[in-house]
């Protein structure tokens, strides 16, 4: 008999092991059902490897096996949605969830989420009211629109306008406006799934008013303009401005659409930071329509506004696709409370909208901070810290190739890689995520908080006290990590 088979008949029956000692805490703080699942996948995972020749017998110690079984059990119990420390410098970083929310706005959900709340019901007669009411009354207010809806998403909101507004009819965009942005969101496949026909318009580096002119017919349903979000073309170029196309589409009565892709609702050149279209600026120019996300620059949810003229916005709201794709009840709250925090003016929203106070903090501030973690840092031993200009970005396609002059932390690791020091920050609870370039990993302190200073320090001087940086969960020893 082989060793490799001499040692497969020697695993424990999953019976025997439930009753022994090293199971016994396992089964007093998990439930019995997931100790018996993630044993049998530990068993099975040991006969691979068996197999394969890599696990000997000290594998098949009863505390050994509980040791995988445990790590099994974590993992499996660890919250997927979880806490991250973004250090990136990327302020809406679609990866880590976009715009955080202001405090006001998670306690309102915090508060309403465990019972019943005001969404389709008229209060004042008892009767069904508009889902959308509070959000869209406010912004009115705030953008000067006639009416407003909200879906899911800023892709979602397009879907729709083209469906409800240009089903079976001609869109003309220019060709420098055709843009994929992230996950494959490509405007001409959006528009074949509306039902839309795609018109081209101009070339991709110019686009001037006799290209719409002359492209405008009886199948002409709508003029789509694109707010290109994640590039810029740059040399040789022109476009047609809103009021001009504005101007265009009311001589043949066709609907101009903007398609803002971030709302922003504040005057950010008048913080220094030029390159975004105002949600108001395209209302008072005269879209027919605009749509714009709620979790970039505006700062709230994820969400979709459609805003402009009361007959457009109505058309949406009407059309079959509306039930599909508009949100559920906290993601109104988030929105209405995020919008509420606009109505007491600019200046008070920027100091009160996380995305919009870290974009906009100034660099002594941010030279202080970054000051502060280096210290921090600096007594954390095995690292080797020190302070650094950086630069960071506003991220999600808003405020797209320009960079915003910032302050961070530079740590490298004296001894082992800056990869697996990376990857041990990710794998702890809050997850801690910089950038790693040059063999070293960054901290941008736009994106971190005051309070989070002291998390990174925490995470990197446990790491250090445990005397590895190799990820506690990089490998659960039975082939399944």
């Amino acid at each position: 008999m082989s060793d490799r088979s001499a040692l497969l008949r020697r695993i424990p029956q999953v019976e025997r092991l439930l009753t022994s000692p090293e199971l016994e805490p396992l089964l007093a703080t998990y439930p019995r059902g997931q100790v018996v699942r993630r044993l049998q996948e530990s068993l099975e995972g040991l006969r691979r490897r068996i197999a394969d020749g890599t696990a000997g017998a000290g594998d098949l110690a009863p505390d050994a096996i509980a040791g995988r079984v445990e790590r099994l059990l974590e993992r499996r119990f660890e919250r997927y949605y979880r806490r991250v420390v973004n250090g990136t410098g990327v302020v809406l970083h679609t990866n880590l969830g976009r715009a955080p929310l202001a405090p006001e706005v998670a306690a309102a959900v915090a508060e309403l989420a465990t019972g019943a709340q005001r969404l389709e019901i008229d209060l004042d007669t008892g009767g069904r009211g508009g889902r959308d009411r509070g959000c869209a009354e406010l912004l009115v207010e705030l953008t000067g629109c006639r009416a407003a809806t909200v879906v899911n998403n800023n892709a979602a909101a397009t879907l729709l306008i083209l469906a409800a507004l240009a089903r079976g009819r001609e869109v003309l965009v220019s060709r420098g406006e055709l843009v994929e942005i992230g996950g494959s969101f490509r405007v001409p496949e959006i528009m074949a799934e509306s039902g839309a026909v795609l018109r081209e318009v101009g070339t991709t580096n110019r686009t001037h008013p006799r290209d719409y002119r002359d492209a405008l017919s009886d199948a002409t349903g709508m003029i789509l303009k694109v707010h290109t979000s994640n590039y810029r073309v740059v040399g040789f170029t022109g476009e047609v401005d809103l009021p001009e196309l504005v101007a265009i589409g009311r001589e043949r009565g066709v609907p101009v659409v903007h398609d803002l892709g971030s709302g922003c609702l504040v005057d950010l050149a008048a913080h220094g930071l030029p390159g975004e279209d105002l949600v108001a600026g395209s209302i008072a120019a005269g879209a027919d329509l605009v749509c714009f996300s709620g979790d970039k620059l505006l700062g709230g949810p994820q969400a979709g506004v459609i805003a402009g003229a009361a007959a457009a916005v109505e058309r949406c709201r009407s059309h079959p696709l509306y039930r599909a794709v508009r949100p559920g009840r906290l993601v109104y709250t988030a929105l209405e409370e995020t919008l509420r925090l606009y109505l007491q003016g600019e200046d008070a929203a920027v100091a009160r909208i996380p995305a919009l106070r870290r974009l906009l903090a100034g660099a002594e501030e941010l030279k202080r901070r970054a000051e502060e973690l280096v210290r921090r840092l600096g007594a954390v031993p095995g690292l080797k810290v020190s302070l650094v200009e950086c630069a960071s970005q506003a991220g999600s396609g808003s405020l797209p190739v320009r960079e915003v002059p910032s302050w961070g932390a530079r740590v490298r690791p004296l001894t082992g890689s800056v990869d697996d020091l990376a990857a041990s920050l990710r794998s702890g609870d809050p997850a801690v995520i910089g950038r790693v370039r040059e063999d070293a990993i960054l901290f941008d302190v736009r994106t971190l908080g005051d309070d989070e200073l002291a998390v990174v320090e925490e995470r990197l001087a446990a790491l250090a006290g445990a005397g590895s940086a190799v990820p506690p969960h990089a490998s659960t020893g039975d082939g399944n990590g």
